[in-house]
């Protein structure tokens, strides 16, 4: 592995959400209906507030988790990735297009996964037929697999091929493989045509599939002047009346193609061109913006066109609410440490660092990377300034630790202000200009952890005291550390132990430089941050009379702090209510917690399968303790299907309020009641050592939930 790839892992995943965004807007739009609206659409078409979740940046990394969840290791099979789209997808809601089983191709598969039907027949003809199994997932989907194989198109195109059968066959395969192997091979080479040779030689010559990107390329070929010449043959000869179903692969990559070679390496031209073309933009543009990160770099890509707006952010719409709020670079070194330990090699420093002990931390190794850092002045009274004028950007001047820090400048900011540089750990539906795949999320720091930073003041910089903080969203109160005093010219590395608390929800984690200075002048306050993360145990307590009802759209409506997989949820009298048909489940918290004890207040309404979830890691994985039919309590490992690993004799009904606590430690997981352990059993297959909480419950079951309280345990 060369260590070059690390920072183009980065740029392809960057581009990938540039696509995304740059397509979404116009979706499903023909060329006509573009040109006439936009004329030359040469830049993004929405300033979004803050851009919600898509499909095409969902299914990439969540799919690929696959690797470390699946049981087989790295040489990953069709149901190991099956399983990673029943763990991450909630129940027809969110992550991808519910469009109904035989109208879209994923919801079909993952209906098929759900009621028995093992992977690859999930998605193939001989179960769905060619119409639905040859539509545009099969390629949208796959980016992740190619950024993982580096210059290594057997490896891709070998992962891209069990990834993409799960919901596809045919000529959907084909796309996976083709569009894996082309990110892999660009690692390698700059040349556009040998870039799509190299992934032609992986699929069949014979197939649809390939056949018509031999004829974009001849086209090409014979008249490279002008674009729309070849999107009109593509119309005529390859358009959607020519395929079956609501979005066909194949009218799809002949416009990828025409972009790809009418770009001619230009990174704004390619994805220009890409977009104009119409039918499914963000997939198509996200699938080539990919190719064109991996190949150009990140040099290749204008930071004030592109990346500025994004500020490495990204919403997505998993059950797993925590991982639903990410930054761009988090999912690249994610997937660099995948890459290095498929390859069996160690990732050089910082690198290896920084994805062994704080992957989510705010590191600013990557040239230009944000993580998603704001900044704001409070002014001192009513009267002061109201808007500031604000700037972030990467540097190379300086650094707490590796190569690179985050820039912020402040202005005019008066002494005795406060400048707070801060990441956002909890959104809620007015910071979107969309509902995009229904996001919903969980905080990402909480009471009783601990945070840590770095600061700096240059030379240049306004004196300042600084401490760490954090918001909490419901009553806007600050906490923070002791202030320190900043020497400039050096580095101020500070931890601060985030007090515990009952029903908070912290919205906010960053650094707060507190400005000096004679009240006769105004500055422009400039600093740098590095490493802001947070670790340790959560100490707090959710109190559902705090809770609000989230409302998005008239029917994308969520609770605040959790993410549901499926039932129905709401608040009544103080407390949360889940029921169901056939099963429930709803999650909160962090999906890094590791030892804790989670204590649950409430009440069974109806039916005979209650269960308290903890070390929740998604829809099929976690373990329970559960109130079961004929008297019992028992404790139950969720391995894609509930199984009791041990129950007990107790008497309990509905309609009596309980409070029952759920201890995990290692791999030992206990059940208390009034303080004494009551059931305890070790999990020696394949043991869940981290997740969240939530509950759950089965065939028409009913609860009420007053609280639950998350104490970390040494």
């Amino acid at each position: 592995m060369k260590t070059e790839y690390i920072e183009r892992i980065y740029a392809g995943w960057l581009a990938k959400i540039i696509g995304i965004r740059y397509g979404a807007p116009i979706e499903g739009w023909t060329y006509e209906k573009i040109k006439n609206i936009y004329g030359e659409l040469n830049n993004y078409p929405v300033d979004y507030h803050e851009f919600a979740a898509d499909d095409d940046s969902n299914g990439p990394l969540f799919f690929l988790r696959a690797l470390e969840d699946g049981r087989n290791g790295f040489d990953v099979t069709a149901q190991d990735v099956a399983e990673a789209l029943l763990n991450y997808a909630p129940f027809e809601h969110g992550f991808f297009w519910w469009g109904g089983y035989g109208i879209s191709t994923e919801h079909t598969a993952y209906l098929n996964l759900r009621n028995g039907v093992p992977a690859p027949r999930s998605g193939s003809i001989e179960q769905n037929g060619y119409a639905n199994a040859e539509q545009i997932g099969g390629q949208i989907f796959i980016d992740t697999w190619g950024l993982v194989s580096p210059g290594n198109p057997d490896q891709a195109a070998r992962f891209a091929k069990e990834a993409a059968s799960v919901t596809h066959d045919g000529n959907g395969i084909y796309g996976g493989i083709f569009i894996a192997v082309c990110i892999s091979w660009a690692f390698e080479e700059k040349d556009i045509r040998k870039i799509i040779e190299k992934g032609l030689s992986y699929i069949p010559k014979d197939c649809e599939y390939a056949r018509v990107v031999r004829k974009i390329v001849e086209f090409y070929e014979k008249h490279p002047e002008n674009w729309r010449d070849c999107f009109r043959y593509i119309f005529e000869n390859f358009g959607y009346d020519k395929y079956p179903g609501a979005c066909h692969i194949i009218p799809n990559i002949a416009v990828m193609i025409l972009a790809l070679l009418y770009g001619e390496g230009d990174f704004d031209k390619t994805l220009s061109i890409c977009n104009m073309c119409g039918w499914d933009t963000d997939c198509n543009v996200g699938n080539v913006a990919t190719i064109m990160g991996v190949r150009n770099g990140l040099e290749g890509i204008d930071y004030d066109k592109w990346r500025k707006q994004i500020n490495d952010f990204l919403a997505c719409s998993s059950v797993v609410g925590s991982m639903n709020i990410m930054d761009i670079p988090y999912g690249a070194v994610y997937i660099a440490k995948l890459a290095y330990a498929i390859a069996g090699e160690k990732m050089p420093q910082p690198w290896a660092e920084i994805a062994q002990d704080r992957i989510d931390a705010c590191h600013f190794e990557f040239p230009g990377s944000t993580h998603a850092i704001r900044v704001r002045v409070d002014g001192l009274d009513a009267n002061a300034r109201g808007e500031r004028e604000t700037l972030i950007c990467n540097t190379d001047e300086t650094a707490a630790s590796g190569t690179r820090s985050l820039k912020f400048v402040a202005k005019p900011v008066e002494p005795g202000e406060n400048v707070y540089v801060y990441k956002k750990t909890w959104y809620q539906p007015k910071d979107f200009s969309d509902s995009r795949y229904d996001p919903s999320f969980s905080p990402l720091v909480y009471p009783g952890q601990i945070l840590h930073g770095s600061a700096y003041i240059p030379e240049y910089g306004a004196d300042a005291l600084v401490s760490l903080y954090v918001k909490e969203l419901r009553s806007g109160k600050i906490y923070e550390s002791e202030k320190y005093r900043l020497e400039k010219g050096e580095w101020k590395k500070i931890e601060f132990a985030i007090p515990a608390m009952k029903g908070a929800l912290l919205e906010e984690a960053g650094i707060c430089f507190h400005v000096e200075g004679k009240h006769t002048e105004v500055f422009e306050t400039v600093g740098m941050i590095d490493d802001l993360y947070v670790d340790g145990a959560p100490d707090y307590s959710v109190e559902f009379v705090n809770e609000k009802e989230e409302v998005w759209t008239g029917i994308h409506r969520e609770i605040s702090q959790f993410t549901k997989l499926k039932g129905l949820m709401y608040l009544e009298d103080g407390c949360l209510n889940l029921s169901c048909a056939d099963f429930a489940e709803a999650y909160t918290g962090h999906h890094d917690f590791r030892d804790y004890r989670a204590e649950f207040t409430f009440i069974p309404v109806t039916g005979e399968h209650h269960m308290l979830n903890v070390r929740v890691q998604g829809a099929i994985r976690s373990y329970a303790a559960g109130l079961l039919p004929d008297g019992k309590i028992g404790i139950l490992k969720n391995d894609n299907g509930y199984k009791i690993l041990k129950d007990a004799p107790f008497a309990w009904e509905n309609g009596k309020e309980y409070t029952i606590a759920v201890v995990v430690k290692q791999n030992k997981i206990s059940v208390e009641m009034e303080g004494k352990e009551i059931l305890t059993v070790a999990d020696e297959d394949r043991p869940y050592l981290r997740g969240a909480v939530g509950f759950s419950m089965m065939h028409g079951s009913h609860d009420r939930y007053r609280r639950i309280v998350i104490q970390g345990i040494a």
